[in-house]
């Protein structure tokens, strides 16, 4: 969520940390700042806003200094201010932090009456404020944050700076990922490989629970309980971390046109080589499951529900679909036969990785489909499943959301063959329709400038409406997601017989339904809802195939896809959907890579 850089360098590290917190930005940020120790003297700066502000800041009030830590904040506990903005300090320690410490106002209590008091409305400088009070009764930095870290709950990532200490940096981690980069008498803390890229190709990723005292010699790891340990360095592929726009306007722009080469990119590495039979790894094995449990948030979870579709209609396997941030509290009931796949483009959402925690023991395996291969879900899954999607850095998912749907299609596909659902003939006959899948993309960008025409209409709504039968329900949700995130139009997705039972209420003569209708088994009950709408004066926008627009007749507006295999549809009518929604937000003058209010990576619960 947050951005965490950290360096001990031989040079000037404010400008260093400035540019790697640039390569955060896309994390989603409210306010930023930098700390560092100059000749044993710790001093800060912090602005609101967008780091331009604090650059400029820099600009009239430097910040010297060879050892530095810097952060970018999306506020959680108090509003975004200077104040409350990060790195805070107390005394001689200043602190950033990823996270939430869930028993802030306790030590606050605790350090107030100590004559220790607040100054903010932040949980982050209590972490601070209580390793100040722990240095002052004689503790060396070492001892006063691992004194400082057993006393804390909830979820963390954190970097700690000390006055009259040029050559130290201490990280933690409990929650919230954090890495250590490896350099030549330099060393360095991130929240992100993305922004070590820079500086360091040699990564050692802290495990949970871990904490590691830095130097320019080295770095000592410490697990949970106090012990010293080794941690592996991987070295990470510096083309994976590349974030340039590539001639795009956005970020969003660049990541909606490089979905066919992804999707060809997952279909080429989960496929045998003759391209009719999967290549799982031995783990992913559904032969003696009972029951699929997916869980993910935000738009994995409407990925999760289109496979819940393929799960059951293709394979025949009873599948469950959870919200992560509800799975825990309804005390599900589970199978050890049954096998949980957790869905996360970062690897590190808080709450799925709470989700996968709390099912341990309990399943027969566990299935992890991530981005990130180095993420906490790959590393504590039984396997990971990679979607091969790059970087995503425009916080609205797009091509991430295609990849984790294809990658689930071809497990649905790996259960049906599992369990004896589909013979090689079968198989090798849905896997020639997906092979076309990168081409069908590419004809649905084709119609961009149809779409950008629909936007300028939409732009002038209020709310709007999206309804899909079938699996193109979860994807009316995740279109309507699209466009509210986006654009900050309302907008609601249903499944199209809902309609009847309650929205309908909301259809006026100003009001857009975008019905997502592709001519399918459904689309004739798709329609006669439709009819619905237009009987009251509701402004319809069908996108559907061309044997569906001449079906359908006249209606307020039309987009003509290409015809598709229906097992595919949902994975190609994405494209319009996203398109949709960053064509209306350019056309309302959002900012498309970093709405308001929101964040890439969902690291606190």
């Amino acid at each position: 969520m947050c951005g965490i850089v950290g360096v001990l360098g031989s040079h000037e590290v404010a400008p260093l940390i400035l540019e790697s917190l640039k390569r955060l930005e896309y994390r989603g940020y409210d306010s930023a700042g930098i700390a560092t120790v100059n000749a044993g003297v710790l001093d800060r700066r912090r602005a609101v806003g967008k780091l331009v502000n604090l650059s400029d800041l820099l600009v009239h009030d430097s910040l010297a200094g060879k050892a530095g830590i810097g952060h970018t904040r999306w506020a959680t506990h108090g509003e975004p201010n200077v104040g409350n903005a990060h790195p805070h300090r107390s005394g001689p320690v200043s602190v950033v932090h990823n996270g939430i410490i869930e028993n802030f106002r306790i030590l606050r209590e605790e350090l107030a009456a100590a004559g220790l008091a607040h100054e903010t409305d932040t949980d982050t400088e209590t972490v601070a404020l209580l390793t100040r009070h722990l240095l002052d009764q004689g503790m060396t930095p070492q001892e006063a944050v691992g004194a400082t870290l057993k006393r804390l709950e909830g979820a963390f990532a954190l970097a700690f700076l000390f006055e009259g200490h040029d050559d130290l940096m201490i990280g933690a981690r409990k929650g919230s990922p954090l890495a250590v980069g490896h350099g030549t008498g330099e060393m360095y803390l991130g929240s992100d490989a993305i922004a070590l890229a820079p500086m360091t190709d040699l990564v050692t990723y802290l495990e949970e629970g871990d904490w590691v005292v830095l130097t320019r010699a080295g770095a000592t790891f410490y697990d949970m309980a106090g012990n010293r340990v080794n941690r592996s360095v991987t070295r990470i592929q510096l083309e994976q971390t590349r974030i340039d726009k590539a001639g795009h306007k956005h970020f969003m722009a660049k990541e909606i046109a490089e979905q066919p080469a992804v999707l060809g990119a997952v279909t080429a590495f989960h496929l045998a080589p003759d391209g009719t039979d999967l290549a799982f790894p031995p783990e992913v094995d559904f032969s003696t499951c009972d029951r699929v449990t997916m869980v993910a948030c935000g738009t994995g979870h409407y990925a999760t529900q289109v496979a819940k579709y393929w799960f059951e209609q293709i394979a025949g396997l009873p599948c469950d679909i959870d919200i992560a941030s509800e799975f825990r509290y309804r005390q599900p009931v589970l199978s050890d036969k049954g096998i949980g796949i957790f869905v996360s483009q970062s690897g590190e959402t808080a709450d799925t990785l709470a989700a996968l925690r709390h099912v341990e023991g309990k399943l027969s395996r566990t299935i992890g489909v991530v981005n990130v291969p180095t993420s906490s879900i790959a590393r504590e899954t039984d396997v990971a499943l990679p979607i091969l999607a790059g970087p995503e850095i425009s916080v609205a998912s797009t091509k991430g959301f295609t990849a984790q749907l294809l990658v689930l299609l071809l497990m649905a596909l790996k259960a049906a063959q599992d369990r004896g659902r589909l013979d090689a003939a079968q198989l090798a006959a849905k896997l020639a329709d997906i092979k076309v899948l990168p081409g069908l993309l590419a004809q649905a960008l084709d119609r961009e400038d149809d779409i950008k025409t629909l936007a300028a209409k939409i732009a002038e709504s209020q709310h709007a409406l999206f309804l899909g039968r079938g699996v193109m329900f979860p994807l009316a949700l995740e279109a309507a997601l699209k466009l509210k995130e986006l654009s900050y139009i309302h907008a609601e997705g249903y499944a199209s017989g809902e309609l009847k039972h309650g929205p309908i209420a909301l259809i006026d003569k100003t009001m857009p339904v975008i019905v997502l209708a592709p001519r399918d088994a459904l689309y004739d009950k798709t329609v006669s809802n439709m009819q619905e709408v237009m009987a009251r004066q509701g402004l319809v926008v069908l996108i559907s195939d061309r044997a569906g627009l001449e079906e359908a007749g006249k209606v307020w507006a039309q987009l003509a896809m290409p015809t598709v295999p229906e097992l595919i549809a949902p994975i190609v009518y994405a494209v319009p959907a996203q398109l949709l929604a960053y064509h209306t937000a350019l056309a309302r003058g959002t900012d498309v890579d970093q709405p308001r209010n929101l964040a890439k990576s969902v690291t606190v619960e």
